[in-house]
């Protein structure tokens, strides 16, 4: 008898599968109300669910809620799933979701989360299975906000200080993978596959991720194969792997979630003059940026949201670059060889990538007669004596890509105030009712429709010149089936992708 039960033992021991992973910082607080950093988010991914969520195409579909209907444009009802699980096994409820809401909302917590809910006037329960929110007017994101994990009632009900709870270390959720203890501070985390989740165990039985602190660590242990999984660089793919290492991992890339731009101050000559920001707009070769910065892993940005979602416009002509031509509107707006257009572009020196890019862009407009000065700064300087005092001709900055795009902070006419992001001062009455129309619009097909026509009058006006969307590259080991690239990435399924050890 004894030795049948070691003969199980260890069949089950060998056929465990456990993924490896990397995570570049300890957690803050495994939370999804709390959950500000990286690292956070991650864990906090795999631990807790929304009541939704976005499938492969960025479709937004049931997660803990089954489904859900507008009864008008101001109240949405909610019927959730009846299947679901904590991890420590009691049911999940409306109350849970009431719950999480009425703790977003208190004092108790500071969580930036809080803001997405302002429109919010209620969640009252109908029923264990069916929430009715009410907002106080018609609002975009009336679904989308409810991405947001849900906490347990049961057990946080009884937490006097949320901010401090020893639940967000060692968090209980709903998700497709449990903590197997408190995480400790740079020590690895492992994350065990929840058996009662209700789309199923996930195939991997565990995930570990390891603490690596530098890049350069990290890749080394993804060459060595110590990592199932890691991130990699352009010039870590077009120069630092070989055949061994492509042998072992397959490389997925898809673009990432933000976009580097040229942001032009809009209250100063010449910059007001849509017919300066034309020309300049003609005279950088995007394509040669993205060749030079990273290795052609990228793509040319045209306008302020993602390429492939709703709100891109597929009948988008962008301006082409035509040195030519700018040469010739910059002679017939009076600038020549004697009087040449000069201005200043500055961007900061903790990011050797844009200071790169503006030194090739300074090459690219010196060849149609314009002149710059680069001016680089460290990053807090920069921002509090360039940025927001707006002093500056040109700035040379990121901002993230969303599959649900806000674009009231920085195209609103409202955002051009201190400490708004809407600091190149861009002012367009169209743009602002467009933004203000959107912002009360609950049906995804006709609020993407708006957003197409604000994308195309941003792309014209050249307020920034939309310069890159670098690549995100990532390598998976081979070991590793069933991984499909999507526009969210190529974890969408993750519970279903298996080790197989050749």
């Amino acid at each position: 008898m004894k030795k049948i039960i070691c003969m199980l033992i260890m069949v089950l021991f060998l056929d465990a599968s456990e993924i490896h992973r990397s995570i570049s910082s300890s957690p803050n607080r495994v939370n999804p109300l709390l959950a500000t950093d990286s690292a956070s988010g991650e864990i906090t991914g795999w631990v807790f669910n929304g009541l939704v969520k976005f499938d492969k195409d960025a479709n937004i579909v049931g997660d803990l809620a089954k489904s859900w209907k507008f009864e008008d444009n101001q109240t949405l009802i909610f019927t959730l799933r009846d299947d679901v699980k904590w991890h420590d096994g009691v049911k999940f409820k409306a109350d849970d979701v009431i719950y999480t809401y009425k703790l977003l909302k208190s004092k108790n917590i500071t969580t930036p989360y809080a803001s997405d809910f302002k429109e919010v006037i209620s969640v009252d329960k109908i029923d264990n299975f069916h929430i009715k929110v009410k907002y106080k007017k018609p609002y975009f994101k009336a679904l989308s906000i409810w991405m947001i994990g849900i906490l347990p009632k049961h057990l946080w009900e009884m937490e006097k200080n949320p901010m401090q709870s020893k639940l967000n270390k060692f968090a209980i959720g709903t998700g497709p993978y449990k903590m197997k203890k408190a995480f400790e501070v740079n020590k690895k985390i492992e994350l065990i596959a929840n058996s009662d989740y209700y789309e199923g165990k996930p195939t991997i039985d565990k995930q570990i991720y390891h603490y690596v602190g530098d890049s350069a660590t990290d890749f080394l242990m993804l060459k060595s194969k110590k990592l199932d999984i890691g991130g990699l660089s352009p010039l870590q793919v077009s120069r630092q792997i070989n055949d061994s290492f492509k042998k072992a991992f397959n490389i997925f890339e898809r673009p990432s979630n933000g976009y580097t731009y040229l942001g032009f101050n809009l209250r100063k000559k010449p910059f007001n003059n849509p017919k300066v920001r034309e020309a300049i707009a003609m005279a950088i070769n995007k394509q040669e940026l993205i060749d030079l910065l990273f290795f052609s892993h990228g793509k040319p940005c045209y306008g302020p949201f993602m390429p492939g979602t709703s709100v891109y416009p597929k009948d988008f002509k962008p301006l082409k670059y035509n040195p030519i031509k700018a040469k010739e509107i910059l002679k017939e707006l009076g600038y020549t060889k004697e009087h040449p257009l000069k201005f200043t572009i500055t961007t900061n020196s903790n990011n050797d990538i844009r200071v790169k890019a503006v030194e090739i862009i300074q090459q690219q407009l010196l060849k149609v007669g314009i002149k710059v000065k680069i001016r680089v700064m460290e990053w807090q300087a920069f921002l509090n004596t360039v940025v927001f005092p707006k002093k500056f001709d040109a700035v040379v900055l990121g901002w993230g890509l969303g599959l649900i795009p806000d674009a009231y902070s920085i195209w609103h006419s409202d955002g051009d105030k201190k400490g708004g992001f809407n600091f190149v001062g861009y002012h367009n009455k169209e743009v602002d009712k467009l933004i203000e129309k959107a912002s009360s619009i609950v049906e995804p097909k006709k609020f993407a429709l708006i957003y197409r026509k604000i994308f195309k009058i941003i792309a014209n006006d050249h307020p920034y010149i939309f310069l890159y969307i670098p690549n995100s590259i990532t390598a998976v080991s081979k070991r590793v089936k069933n991984v499909t690239p999507s526009i969210i990435g190529i974890e969408h399924n993750f519970i279903r992708w298996k080790i197989e050890d050749n």
